[in-house]
């Protein structure tokens, strides 16, 4: 049996590391979100910057 010419246990393989690769997506986008935040209001109170 095949789809799109990968055998069933490819599929297998893919799913798995899709579901292991998401929640650790998410996990990086929240943790780069907040560096950024925490970044740019360091940023925001210091004098003689142009931003």
């Amino acid at each position: 049996m095949t789809f799109l010419e990968l055998e069933w246990y490819w599929w297998l393989v893919i799913a798995v590391l899709l579901a292991a690769v998401l929640p650790l997506k998410v996990k990086f986008l929240k943790w780069w979100g907040k560096r950024q935040r925490d970044e740019k209001s360091r940023q925001h109170g210091r004098w003689g910057d142009d931003e």
